[in-house]
């Protein structure tokens, strides 16, 4: 179908000689004023190009001009102005509302039909890359939306093995699996309290925080090494079987560290497992165990999951022992403050004693994972 070409100009002899000019090779519409060009304008289908006279009786041929550049509709209408002013200003003003050239009268039609080839050939060009970019706009948003869907289901995957990889050591244990539910879910709303805290803000990034409460399942992986006559004792242990259960915070880590090996991974998420299983036995004060350090050496991974670890033992029922209520777990972990726990952890979890007794509910023994 031949481009159409919108003349708007007054001037009978103007218009006849651009539609002699023109018309072998486009279709033309004429307006005589600003207006009827408008309305031209909008017209479907709607013109390729614009020739445009500045002078008409009813307006200014640059406030025709603005009026098609505002409008979303005409705006990506290549304009031409026509006139006979060949003063800078008047050029200048013309192309600055968004008119494409500036056509001096009288023009010679060989030179205005280049001009408007050109002009037309630019458009198409433009509207190709139009094409092409929401081409390529949808092509990526689809591929980041695979990407993403394959990120969660990976991500997911990640979790589920996790959870499954600490459930080994719980069956083998006097715990349940929910105890690796639990701990987790403690380990979280710890940890997401201290990032909202300014004097914590910098220190981590949100993924940072995140690894945290996402390995925190991994806190007794190494309790697969220990021998299930020292593991499911049902009474307390002698001395010597407690050195031995104490090596599991050693097998976690080391277990942890082959498999950095086995994959070639220096990824931040094995670290903080590792950081957690190793280092949840120890102390504020320093007498917990494996390393006996203390204060601002222990990571902070290992200081939550140290303050979680024992709020759950307290609270849950064993062989061995009942279970303690809530309230009273609170108040042995209060005295715990600057001996077995790091003060500004145990605040934290005074701030959200509620939400670890909702947890300890939700995740109850006798509850399904699922709920």
């Amino acid at each position: 179908m031949a481009k159409i070409i919108l003349l708007i100009d007054d001037d009978p002899v103007v218009l006849e000689a651009l539609n002699e000019c023109l018309r072998p090779h486009y279709q033309t519409r004429i307006a005589t004023c600003g207006q009827k060009g408008l309305e031209l304008a909008r017209m479907q289908p709607q013109p390729d190009l614009i020739l445009l006279d500045v002078e008409l009786p009813d307006m200014k041929g640059y406030d025709v001009c603005a009026s098609l550049k505002r409008a979303p509709l005409t705006n990506p209408i290549p304009v031409m102005f026509l006139s006979s002013h060949t003063d800078v200003a008047d050029i200048t003003h013309g192309l600055g509302l968004g008119a494409v050239d500036y056509v001096t009268k009288p023009v010679a039609p060989p030179i205005l039909l280049a001009r408007v080839q050109t002009h037309l050939r630019l458009r198409e060009a433009h509207e190709w890359l139009q094409d092409q970019n929401a081409h390529l706009e949808s092509l990526v948003s689809k591929r980041t939306h695979d990407l993403e869907a394959r990120t969660q289901e990976l991500q997911h995957s990640q979790d589920l093995t996790i959870f499954a990889l600490g459930s080994i050591a719980e069956t083998r244990d006097n715990e349940t699996g929910n105890h690796i539910y639990r701990t987790s879910a403690y380990v979280e709303v710890m940890a997401r309290r201290l990032a909202a805290r300014s004097s914590w803000q910098d220190a981590m990034a949100a993924s940072e925080w995140e690894m945290i409460w996402k390995s925190a399942p991994l806190h007794d992986i190494g309790k697969v090494g220990i021998p299930d006559h020292i593991l499911m004792k049902p009474g307390k242990l002698t001395a010597e079987e407690f050195e031995v259960m104490k090596r599991h915070p050693v097998l976690g880590r080391d277990a942890i560290r082959s498999a950095e090996i086995r994959v070639k991974s220096d990824g931040s998420f094995l670290r903080v497992a590792s950081e957690i299983a190793y280092g949840h036995h120890e102390r504020w004060d320093g007498k917990g165990y494996p390393q006996g350090i203390g204060g601002d050496e222990i990571p902070l991974s290992a200081r939550l999951m140290a303050l979680a670890d024992v709020y759950d033992a307290l609270i849950s029922k064993r062989i061995y022992k009942p279970a303690m209520p809530h309230a009273k777990a609170v108040e042995v972990i209060r005295e715990g403050r600057g001996s077995h726990f790091d003060p500004e952890v145990l605040d934290a979890f005074l701030e959200l004693a509620g939400e670890f007794d909702a947890i300890a509910v939700r995740f109850s023994d006798n509850a399904s994972e699922g709920d």
